[in-house]
């Protein structure tokens, strides 16, 4: 049987930690001296007492969490965190209905970076910096963010973090999860501060610095303006672009480094394919570019770089419109929106790693074929890959491709052209932001149907937790009695 009572009451601290990062806001709005300050300090009162109370509740002797319960909390806490996480929005009459701003503030949790929001520019200060935070918060998962703190409550949070942090490889840092998510944390808010300390010495005012790199390190894309990064200067977009393929690449990876092991990520078989990657893709895009939009080589540079880096580590920052590229470039760039970064970092997508095996097992299929009698096995680096693993590889790929094709087709039912919808969905469920067509870098999500805005909330959950973690909730067997 599922334990109701401890299910309840991670949310109910879940919920209750929500409303104490709504005092930010808060906070931003009495310096500021803006007039959403009533709308922040109403939304954290209700997700506070909210929270508290049913945290208060449910308290139990028995705090243990099993796998089946860590299942249900999980997407659960993202949905409920996205609920209360909309009434800044929703109150403040910034969105016209509420699925808007549930929209909005799942796509800033689960990083996807997808706005409703067509003038960011007109929105208070404290509006913004909670629009901003929300990717803070669920960049490295928020789950993850209180796992340090349930020890002291008397609950297990081991369960919770091998379902939240999908393809974070936790045994190879430190065995004590507690331990672990706050290496993780360490090196997350550092390379903030890092970025933070960079853009303000291009001339970025603190707030914006600050929104743009809890953005960035997130890899979420919000900006605090219409024209995002493009309305900086180069260097800017440099800075930028260096903390992309910083954020987009494993965290355990920063974790080495900082110990002093300088050589390890060029020793990672994955990091070496994630920067071939985007150094292929970029000079692909640079020649588009230069041929086809006969834009001068260092602007092209810039623009195809950028571009590139920031579909595949699924940020969504833009400096240009890539619709108003030939159609060669931004096929091409759909094409990079299933790729994904690095295994273990904010990025979402397929991940790097999933096509290293995926690429090496083609490599092993074909070497079988010629030596039929040899054993062969798929190896990443040193290490050898079980055929359990290649299988749940196998089907993540089909079910993505499942999942992308039926969004697809819900969204065309739905009104939208088949270059929109397939962009939306794409974009949505790698947590990228930007799509195609009608949802491309310089347009929103505001048009969409009530309808389309659920499906594609529901896709950037889906998405984010890397589909099994919530696709298990709907099978029969998880529910029978145990």
């Amino acid at each position: 049987m599922l334990n109701k009572r401890i299910i309840l009451n991670i949310i109910g601290l879940a919920v209750m930690l929500e409303g104490v990062f709504l005092l930010f806001p808060v906070l931003v709005s009495l310096i500021y001296g803006e007039n959403d300050l009533h709308t922040n300090l109403q939304a954290f009162a209700i997700t506070f007492i909210a929270g508290t109370t049913l945290w208060l509740l449910t308290r139990s002797e028995d705090q243990e969490i099993g796998k089946r319960e860590a299942y249900v909390i999980v997407p659960t806490v993202w949905i409920v965190f996205a609920a209360f996480g909309a009434l800044p929005y929703f109150i403040g009459h910034y969105v016209p209905r509420y699925v808007d701003g549930f929209f909005e503030a799942i796509s800033g949790f689960t990083t996807t970076g997808a706005s409703i929001f067509t003038d960011v520019e007109v929105l208070p200060h404290g509006i913004l910096f909670w629009r901003s935070l929300t990717h803070l918060i669920g960049g490295l998962g928020i789950l993850i963010m209180f796992i340090a703190i349930l020890p002291f409550l008397g609950v297990g949070g081991m369960q919770l973090f091998h379902v939240e942090s999908v393809g974070l490889p936790a045994n190879k840092l430190r065995p004590r999860v507690r331990e672990t998510a706050r290496m993780l944390w360490v090196v997350y808010i550092s390379l903030v501060l890092l970025e933070t300390f960079f853009l303000m010495l291009g001339k970025m005012p603190l707030f914006d610095a600050l929104c743009h790199s809890f953005g960035t390190i997130a890899t979420g894309g919000f900006s605090t303006k219409n024209a995002s990064i493009a309305a900086y200067s180069p260097y800017i977009q440099y800075v930028v672009l260096i903390f992309m393929i910083l954020a987009g690449t494993n965290f355990t990876l920063h974790i080495q480094m900082v110990r002093g092991r300088f050589k390890k990520p060029f020793h990672n078989p994955e990091f070496r394919l994630y920067l071939t990657i985007l150094f292929f893709s970029g000079f692909i895009i640079t020649f588009f570019l230069v041929a086809f939009q006969h834009l001068a080589l260092g602007r092209a540079v810039r623009d195809g770089f950028f571009q590139v880096t920031s579909i595949i580590t699924c940020t969504g920052f833009s400096t240009a419109d890539y619709m108003q590229w030939t159609h060669h470039a931004w096929f091409f760039i759909f094409l990079l929106m299933f790729v994904g970064g690095s295994s273990g970092s904010t990025a979402g997508g397929i991940k790097v790693g999933r096509h290293l095996m995926f690429l090496n097992n083609l490599h092993v299929q074909y070497q079988r074929l010629l030596h039929p009698k040899a054993v062969i096995n798929v190896h990443i680096g040193e290490e050898s890959v079980s055929h359990e693993l290649m299988s749940r590889t196998f089907a993540f790929f089909v079910l993505y491709i499942i999942t992308f094709a039926i969004g697809s087709l819900i969204l065309v039912l739905n009104g939208l052209d088949t270059t929109s919808a397939m962009g939306a969905v794409a974009t949505t469920m790698g947590g990228i932001g930007p799509g195609l067509g009608s949802v491309g870098p310089a347009s929103n999500y505001a048009a969409l149907t009530i309808t389309g805005k659920w499906v594609l909330s529901a896709l950037m959950l889906l998405g984010r937790l890397e589909l099994f973690a919530v696709l298990i909730l709907f099978t029969r067997t998880f529910w029978k009695n145990r």
